[in-house]
């Protein structure tokens, strides 16, 4: 129903992603800044997962409890600028939506500009170097053709023979830094992306908000909620948890498109609405919760219903010139207002 209103840890990591998605998790879960230190003790866990090191966090680590300085010293790894959190629980036990530390994303983006910049470099000299070739070539066919001297002939030669070398390797160097710009692509699209459920990450919707087209028409934001999360998590575990977020996240991405959906973390997610004003966003939102609570879910392992699973939201109009803070204020209330009402609704205003 509608009620408007106007007003990437070790355990949790999944096969499937890459060794820097779970480097970059366990930095984040563990409060440890992308220092060499810290990811060289990272990398030691992440990439060996049967080692006795990694067995070892793992036990220290079980229910989303983090890593005490102590811990990681008593491990052979180093601490560096102060100590981690020590034996704090990361709420649900859900993997954060922000896996990527925002300094390592800011060395990303650094990188790629310095990457960008030797590429055009490499370009530039290539294409002279290939001119300049062709024409000594041309020139020496001429000096030969006029001259007898050995010599000459031999020189030209040299030359023509290292200026060829040099035309092999600037294009070996053109292809490795095309190859190291994908990647570093990739990269930051991982940095905006969340592990878990594949959406955007909370990043990537500060961004877009931050870049979002002022005089596109009427812009919303919805905060949308998993109606007692944690009881799925306590009663048939996190990895059912994890996928009735990502079947949840993935069905809000369907049925809102094309409006960008992020997990915001946690269970939560966002919804960045333009070109359409509150009531008729209010009406997708409310497609979005009939369509979840018409799911039916199930244990696959042991073929047990779930029951059934809402979400509640909270959709407000975003005001020109307002700061995201005070929008997100606005729907945080509204979404409060919601679960207090009873769950499974959407409350606008």
């Amino acid at each position: 129903m509608r009620d408007v209103r106007v007003a990437g840890s070790i355990r949790g990591a999944r096969p499937d992603t890459t060794l820097f998605e779970r480097i970059g998790a366990f930095l984040d879960e563990q409060k440890l800044s992308p220092d060499p230190a810290h990811y060289a003790f990272a990398y030691a866990v992440m990439s060996a997962p049967g080692s006795e090191l990694a067995a070892q966090v793992a036990a220290l680590t079980q229910d989303g409890v983090r890593l005490t300085r102590s811990d990681i010293e008593r491990l052979g790894g180093t601490v560096i600028d102060g100590p981690p959190p020590g034996r704090s629980r990361r709420p649900n036990g859900v993997a954060d939506a922000n896996p990527v530390p925002d300094t390592a994303i800011a060395l990303v983006i650094e990188t790629q500009q310095q990457v960008d910049g030797f590429v055009q470099i490499v370009r530039t000299i290539q294409a002279e170097t290939h001119g300049f070739g062709r024409e000594l070539a041309r020139s020496a066919a001429s000096i030969t053709q006029l001259a007898e001297i050995d010599e000459i002939a031999e020189i030209t030669s040299a030359m023509i023979a290292r200026i060829h070398d040099s035309e092999v390797r600037l294009a070996a160097a053109t292809a490795e830094t095309d190859s190291l710009r994908s990647k570093l692509i990739e990269a930051r699209d991982t940095a905006r992306r969340d592990v878990l459920t594949g959406l955007p990450n909370r990043r990537a919707f500060e961004e877009a908000f931050a870049t979002r087209d002022r005089d596109a028409g009427p812009y919303c934001l919805a905060l949308c909620d998993i109606d007692r999360f944690k009881r799925i998590n306590d009663v048939h575990g996190h990895g059912v948890g994890d996928r009735v977020l990502t079947a949840i996240g993935q069905a809000m991405a369907a049925e809102c498109a094309p409006h960008l959906v992020v997990r915001h973390g946690g269970e939560e997610f966002a919804v960045l609405i333009g070109g359409i004003a509150l009531a008729e966003a209010a009406d997708m939102l409310d497609a979005v919760r009939a369509t979840v609570a018409a799911k039916r879910f199930r244990n696959r392992e042991t073929d047990t219903a779930l029951g059934v699973i809402t979400v509640s939201a909270g959709v407000t109009a975003i005001h020109a010139d307002e700061a995201a803070e005070t929008a997100f204020q606005r729907a945080d209330q509204l979404l409060y207002t919601a679960k207090k009402d009873g769950r499974d609704r959407v409350c606008a205003g």
